[in-house]
């Protein structure tokens, strides 16, 4: 009887503790920071996640600023809406210890315009917005160098603005704005540069209607990647890791296709690429 009390015992405890670790489990939720939820993508991901134990709750932000606070400050485990250029450049300016997990898609950056269907057409004198922030106005003038509008100066960088144009022969006016504004300007200007996701949201259609944009395959490219971010003192966490493989699998990169009609694409770096971009921006 001794015998048979103590084995009931053991078997009791084994299964309260096997509960516990499926509880744990189960209970394993990773609060992921977005600028915008419409695409079916995180929805490969979390069903992906979830046969992990994983729970992902996405927590959507209304401007560019707010993901990173909320990172830093823990309100969020990780967000994905930015770029290399521009998580280097809010680091710098907040003073935040934040890192790159992984990378996810490029969204090219494009020339939008309501009043011409070829960017040679610009006339002496014509107004062009592009976005305000500083890592996407620096890349909305080098977008407009690129194609033959304007030339930039030697030391112009990846932060450069206006004032570093060397040679403007149309005389054209730089208009920054909000980067939201982009496509609600349309009307008023000759040309607007809006961002990828911005311009679907606003019903455009990056891949089909920019008369001018980024070449995904240029090394210029590279740093406008988009990214995972953890704090960095969690950058080398498996979950983290694990959400990034999914981003990567061949049905998440499917949904990013079906998405953005074929204007976004999905970049796979391994650290040592990354560590190398990183390192360019210092």
């Amino acid at each position: 009887m001794k015998k048979l009390f103590v084995l009931f015992l053991s078997l009791v405890v084994l299964l309260a503790a096997c509960g516990s670790k499926e509880s744990g489990k189960q209970n394993k939720e990773i609060r992921i920071g977005v600028t915008g939820v419409d695409g079916k993508v995180w929805d490969v991901i979390k069903k992906k996640a979830e046969k992990d134990g994983i729970k992902i709750k996405l927590v959507e932000f209304q401007d560019y600023t707010a993901p990173n606070n909320a990172l830093d400050q823990g309100d969020i485990d990780l967000n994905a809406f930015q770029h290399f250029a521009f998580l280097d450049q809010f680091k710098k300016d907040h003073h935040l210890k934040l890192s790159v997990v992984g990378t996810t898609v490029f969204a090219p950056l494009g020339v939008y315009s309501e009043k011409i269907k070829d960017i040679k057409e610009l006339k002496k004198g014509d107004t062009i917005a592009i976005p305000n922030d500083v890592t996407n106005q620096a890349r909305a003038l080098r977008l407009l160098e690129n194609a033959g509008v304007l030339k930039l100066e030697k030391d112009f960088g990846l932060f450069g603005g206006p004032d570093k144009i060397k040679e403007n022969k149309l005389d054209l006016k730089i208009k920054a704005i909000d980067a939201q504004q982009t496509p609600r300007v349309l009307p008023d200007v000759a040309a607007s540069i809006i961002n990828n996701g911005v311009a679907g949201k606003a019903g455009l259609d990056p891949a089909k209607d920019p008369i001018f944009k980024e070449d995904p395959k240029s090394e210029a490219a590279k740093p406008y990647i988009n990214v995972i971010a953890s704090k960095t003192s969690e950058k080398d966490n498996k979950t983290y890791k694990k959400i990034v493989e999914y981003y990567h699998s061949k049905e998440a990169i499917e949904a990013v296709k079906k998405d953005s009609n074929g204007g976004e694409f999905v970049h796979k770096l391994n650290q040592k690429e990354i560590d190398k971009i990183e390192k360019s921006l210092k």
